[in-house]
């Protein structure tokens, strides 16, 4: 008898049950379909770590295995344009275009492989085409990604950003909000509009949404602007996930020659053309560093490099010429660009940047005509729409001219002090182009900008930059105006005369310094003009320089590249202007200016240090020496440690404090402050002339000669008093206050030189003051200098408008005086119009009415009736 279990088997074998088939089938199919979606992934992920070779294999055989599937195709694709496989690139597109003609990622990876294979017209073609199909046919690129891919296709064929924005990359992030990919675009979209805080934003939100993404953090480098910490870990986080990420590499490259270490620099382009030799980016750096250590060759060579895949890309000059004019080359940076545009006319980057480039050389009608164009073609482009409203704003200024100078400022100011301001600029142009064997030929253009934002723009093409006080491009200078200062002063004299220090030495230099040296000459030339000007030794710097923070002469610029606080940057500007001083003390002025010639005829900095100093290795240790030593004997009889002590204790916890720690500065100073502040006048002045003492050089606001100043005019000590504050105002050039009180101790002793004196110092540091020009008139009528005390009651009349009536009195009266009775009989009548009881002007009115009648007139020339039918303008009618 037969096993029934053996007649079912059969029974199912012979004729099976179809739907249970079709189910096995399709499972079957199911799990074929996500082991290719898993095996793309992996492939994904081998580019996305930086594993290219092993995703290109893996990619070869997908393709091979599983041509239907899109993605084998994309990703081996974009492996092979990483690794500057642009031959195999194109071969792999136009094999997947066949078998996927409706991709569009695909087709915009085409247009990629076309341009570096040499067909750049094809490229075009191919973009507009995909321009064209996404109008056409616009339900046909409705899925986030495609939308995304079709949004950066119109990019590129200049079509409106905001218009990008809107149609594509927002309805991107609404068809797939998990989606990492709309938010990629998003913010390379705002980075490339400077708008740094969106981009921050939209690369946040990316990597919430893919946080092993390379590209996220590289995006996120470049959006923390602003904050370098941030920028440095973001940029660390992309390489830690990929080490062969090419545009971090290029990145990281690019911050090292803004920091001057192109040896390092040359290191990471050498990892990123192991990834890719043909970068066109990595070789244009190449050329940057060729030409800036003086290797015409090197440099051409390099180029050439960079566009032999694609002859005429414009990127390759662009890049190249940005960069040199970072580093002040605005002449070979503005050709660069030139070059670029005669590859691509229309290529907005190079456009942008010449545009700059121009108006730093001072060639403005082709700047400004250039920025009106970018600013048509693209409204939303942030750098010209600002240059466009600055333009508009300069319309408005005034100028001042002479053979060396084109001075530019606000109308009221440069009534105000534009005339000190020239006979500054032309004493600094006598100096400085003396002492460095400076010819500068044409005039320099100098501006002044009462709105911060103003001079942010003009400096930098976009706001910011609010530590700056001054810029110097070398044929052009820009400076913040006292009025975008008030609220904290610094000598607008000092300023200049350091800017325009800075056009000597980059002309001698044809703009071949590193900024280490640039910015240490102009400090320590203000400090030999002015011993208040620039920057000396205070407790802060030695103490960084004692804690081990002196940089390396040969890595002095890096100091100024993102420094950790505004103090480090000060510091920078410092320890560079010590250099400079420790070079002429130990080694001649003449070598200083060997130095600068050197640097001229394109020789690096360290070789013409060495030639004319020491060797770098040795200048570096021996400065290094100097520097703490001086640090050290910064107040050498001072303890300068920080009590441990509450800051509002009283004066009996800082004595009994003090008792233990005789010679601690800050103690004594703060006892003396706790003095004061409990009336103790006279108790307080012994800790404070202590301290004095122990630290004579010590200037900053709340030291102990205003301190002790306080004590004395509480005491009525006005002797004393005035000799505290002399001592601090020949230290500090920016106290206006302390100038102000002596110049009413001055006045009231009737000391009229050193009112005058004051009254010029405080006209120095903010000249929009009616107080010192008030004082400076009265000194002047009192030495009987009529031209000085009529210039600063014509500047009262634009400061002082409480005053008005009284300052156009004693202004006729002085006119009146001069023998300029027309002027001031017009500004007696103008002082009577709005007070007409104003006895003492209706003396002096009739006074000078009296005078102008009694003066001799030009004799009366007959008149001629013209001879001619016209008949004359008297005669005519209407």
């Amino acid at each position: 008898m037969d096993d029934p279990r053996s007649a079912l088997k059969t029974n199912w074998v012979v004729r099976p049950h179809w739907p249970v088939v079709a189910i096995v089938i399709a499972f079957l199919a199911l799990t074929a379909l996500g082991a290719a979606a898993a095996d793309i992934a992996d492939a994904q992920g081998m580019v996305r770590t930086g594993k290219y070779a092993a995703a290109l294999e893996e990619c070869t055989k997908g393709v091979e295995a599983e041509p239907w599937r899109e993605g084998w195709w994309l990703v081996k694709v974009r492996a092979e344009l990483i690794t500057g496989r642009y031959d195999d690139a194109l071969k792999t597109v136009e094999a997947g275009l066949h078998r996927h003609a409706d991709s569009v990622q695909l087709q915009l990876m085409n247009v990629e492989a076309l341009r570096y294979n040499n067909r750049p017209d094809d490229a075009e073609a191919a973009l507009t085409a995909i321009k064209e199909r996404a109008e056409q046919f616009p339900w046909r690129f409705g899925d986030s990604t495609s939308r995304v891919a079709v949004g950066r296709a119109m990019l590129m064929n200049g079509v409106d950003a905001r218009q990008v924005l809107e149609n594509y990359y927002d309805k991107a992030k609404k068809d797939g909000p998990e989606s990492a990919e709309p938010y990629l675009a998003s913010g390379e979209l705002a980075l490339e509009k400077h708008d740094y805080g969106l981009a921050l934003e939209a690369f946040t939100n990316a990597a919430k949404r893919t946080p092993d993404n390379p590209d996220v953090y590289f995006g996120l480098a470049r959006a923390y602007e602003n904050d370098s910490d941030k920028a440095t870990e973001a940029l660390a986080k992309a390489l830690k996930i990929n080490p062969a990420h090419v545009s971090s590499l290029l990145f990281q490259a690019e911050n090292l020659i803004d920091r001057e270490a192109y040896a390092q620099a040359s290191e990471v382009l050498d990892q990123v053309l192991a990834v890719n030799p043909h970068e066109a980016k990595a070789w244009a750096y190449r050329a940057v560093l060729a030409h800036l250590a003086g290797d015409s060759k090197g440099e051409r060579d390099a180029r050439a490099h960079g566009l032999t895949t694609w002859t005429t890309n414009p990127a390759v000059d662009h890049f190249i010429g940005e960069k040199l004019s970072s580093k002040y080359r605005f002449t070979e940076g503005a050709a660069y660009q030139r070059q670029a545009l005669t590859f691509a006319p229309t290529y907005r980057p190079a456009r942008v940047q010449l545009c700059e480039d121009l108006l730093r050389l001072g060639q403005e009608e082709e700047g400004w005509g250039l920025a009106a164009a970018v600013f048509e073609e693209d409204p939303y482009n942030v750098v010209a729409f600002n240059l466009i409203e600055l333009r508009d704003h300069l319309a408005r200024f005034r100028e001042l001219k002479n053979d060396h100078f084109l001075l530019r400022m606000d109308e009221r100011e440069a009534q105000v002090y534009g005339d000190r301001a020239m006979a500054l600029l032309e004493r600094a142009r006598t100096k400085l182009c003396a002492k460095y064997g400076a010819d500068l030929g044409g005039a320099v253009t100098v501006e002044i900008f009462p709105r911060q934002q103003d001079f942010a723009i003009r400096t930098f093409g976009l706001p910011g930059g609010a530590g700056f006080l001054g810029v110097c491009f070398g044929p052009v200078v820009t400076v913040n105006s006292p009025a975008s200062r008030m609220a904290h002063p610094a000598d607008w004299e000092a300023i200049l005369w350091h800017e325009f220090c800075h056009t000597v030495t980059l002309h001698v230099t044809r703009n071949k310094m590193p900024r280490w040296l640039s910015e240490g000459i102009s400090v320590y030339e203000e400090r030999q003009e002015n011993p208040a000007w620039g920057q000396v030794m205070n407790p802060q710097y030695r103490d960084l320089i004692l804690d081990g923070g002196v940089t390396p002469v040969s890595q002095l610029s890096g100091a100024f590249l993102k420094p950790p606080s505004p103090m480090h940057l000060q510091f920078a500007y410092y320890e560079s202007s010590m250099v400079v001083r420790y070079i002429v003390e130990q080694f001649g002025a003449p070598a200083l200016n060997a130095i600068l010639k050197d640097l001229g005829e394109s020789i690096p900095i360290n070789t013409a240090l060495a030639s004319h100093t020491e060797p770098i290795a040795k200048l570096d240790e021996h400065f290094e020496a100097w520097f703490t030593d001086l640090a050290k004997n910064l107040a050498p009889g001072a303890d300068l440690a920080h009590p441990k002590l509450a800051l509002d204790a009283d004066a009996a916890a800082m004595a009994a404090w003090n008792k233990d720690h005789a010679n601690n500065f800050w103690g004594l100073l703060g006892e003396g402050r706790a003095l004061l502040s409990a009336s103790k006048w006279e108790a307080a002045k012994t800790p404070l002339t202590r301290a004095i003492e122990l630290y004579p050089g010590y200037a900053q606001a709340g030291g102990p000669y205003l301190l002790l100043a306080a004590a004395h005019r509480e005491l009525k000590e006005t002797r004393q008093e005035r000799a505290m504050l002399e001592t601090h105002v020949a230290l500090d050039t920016d106290a206006i206050e302390p100038r102000l009180r002596l110049i009413e101790i001055a006045r009231a002793a009737g000391d009229w030189p050193a009112v005058r004196k004051y009254a010029e110092q405080v006209i120095a540091v903010n000249p929009l003051l009616p107080a010192p020009h008030r004082a400076l008139a009265a000194a002047a009528e009192e030495s009987k200098d009529r031209k000085v005390a009529i210039a600063a009651r014509r500047t009262l009349l634009l400061l002082d408008t409480l005053d008005v009536v009284e300052q156009r009195y004693r202004l006729a009266r002085l006119l009146a005086d001069d023998g300029q009775l027309p002027a001031a009989r017009s500004e007696v009548v103008r002082a009577l119009e709005e007070a007409p009881r104003y006895r003492a002007a209706l003396a002096l009115l009739l006074d000078v009415s009296r005078k102008m009648d009694a003066a001799p007139r030009p004799p009366t020339r007959p008149s001629t009736r013209a001879t001619s039918a016209q008949p004359t303008p008297q005669e005519t009618r209407p």
